[in-house]
């Protein structure tokens, strides 16, 4: 089932509101999602940079890391009232605008 950014974004504000504490401060969530910047880091740099994970390190993925990321990223912007839809539509429309010729197109086809 596919969901969209806002039925995310819902679902991740209805199971922050149903403890007390609710969510963390922006700062918080700042600082939480540098630390699961860093744990995607680290699982990219062993998938494929040159260090390689020591034998008592736990086995992670990158999904994982990605998805971790994306719920802090999602509990920061519900603490802010930001829809991320409209972030991602005036993002789009800017690189669509702004940024159309930066790049070489591909060849239809390639």
């Amino acid at each position: 089932m596919t969901k969209t950014l806002n039925e995310i974004q819902l679902e991740v504000d209805q199971y922050i509101n149903q403890f007390k504490e609710g969510y963390f401060s922006p700062l918080a969530m700042l600082a939480r999602m540098t630390e699961e910047l860093g744990e995607l880091a680290r699982e990219i740099n062993h998938y494929y940079g040159e260090k390689q994970k020591k034998d008592t390190e736990n086995e992670r993925e990158i999904q994982e890391e990605l998805g971790d990321m994306l719920f802090v990223l999602i509990c920061l912007a519900n603490s802010l009232d930001i829809n991320l839809e409209t972030a991602h539509d005036r993002v789009m429309d800017k690189f669509q605008t702004r940024d159309k010729n930066r790049w070489t197109l591909k060849a239809k086809g390639e």
